[in-house]
């Protein structure tokens, strides 16, 4: 029984030293880093070269501007070389090293409309006109995280 108790007596030392350490100890091991947008879309059989045309052209054209004005950090497309049943037939992904405020969001809303020479509301019929051809399958936000 003693030795019970010297047991217990050592797990409780063993579990409060993390909360008597200083907080530089403490520290999360992983940095937080940039955002990653991953759009999952899937091609409809027959579209995949109109949807490509589509992607170097305008899609391009829209990040590059995005780019260009600090919004963004970069994008890339992948595609789904092997995709299962069901899985989008690529991903468009976007990076941010942050996400903007309601405010800012709006101030590069307006920016943009006025760069593309669209209104949002044409913006989102063209949009549209692509479901001819691609269905967006998917949206993900990710946090890129490093350790220190």
């Amino acid at each position: 029984m003693t030795k019970f108790k010297s047991l217990l007596a050592a797990a409780a030392i063993a579990v409060s030293l993390p909360i008597a350490m200083p907080a530089a100890a403490q520290e999360f091991p992983l940095e937080a880093g940039e955002y990653a947008q991953f759009n999952g879309i899937y091609v409809k059989d027959g579209g995949d070269y109109k949807y490509a045309e589509w992607l170097a052209g305008e899609w391009k054209q829209f990040q590059d501007y995005a780019l260009s004005q600090g919004w963004i950090t970069g994008y890339k497309i992948f595609y789904n070389v092997n995709p299962r049943d069901g899985e989008p037939t690529m991903y468009l992904m976007t990076s941010y090293a942050s996400l903007p405020d309601a405010a800012e969001q709006e101030r590069r809303n307006t920016a943009f409309d006025a760069w593309a020479k669209k209104t949002s509301e044409q913006q989102i019929a063209e949009s549209g006109n692509r479901a001819e051809y691609r269905t967006v399958k998917s949206s993900i936000l990710l946090q890129e995280y490093t350790p220190r």
